[in-house]
């Protein structure tokens, strides 16, 4: 299941939430997935935050993030609605 929403995250550009198991202990983190492979997970978290790589086995478990519900199709609605009116707006 943790594959699904890695997989969800770097497709479609949406944050989820981690629960990870690392030296620090227990956290839950809010995360945007860049690139991923067998063993490691590439990913940002915040609005400008620099890329940082985890250990996949160290992910315990992942979600949506608050607010979204996973619905691709509505979300690539709202995009299109925002594009349209963002270039029929010039200022």
């Amino acid at each position: 299941m943790v594959e699904r929403f890695l997989r969800y995250s770097l497709e479609h550009g949406r944050k989820i939430t981690l629960m990870v198991a690392d030296e620090r202990g227990i956290r839950r983190m809010n995360v945007t997935v860049t690139a991923m492979d067998e063993s490691t997970v590439t990913y940002t978290a915040g609005r400008a935050g620099k890329p940082k790589t985890l250990a996949r086995d160290s992910i315990l478990s992942a979600a949506y993030a608050r607010g979204d519900e996973g619905d691709t199709l509505k979300n690539e609605a709202l995009e299109n609605e925002k594009n349209e009116k963002n270039q029929s707006d010039p200022a």
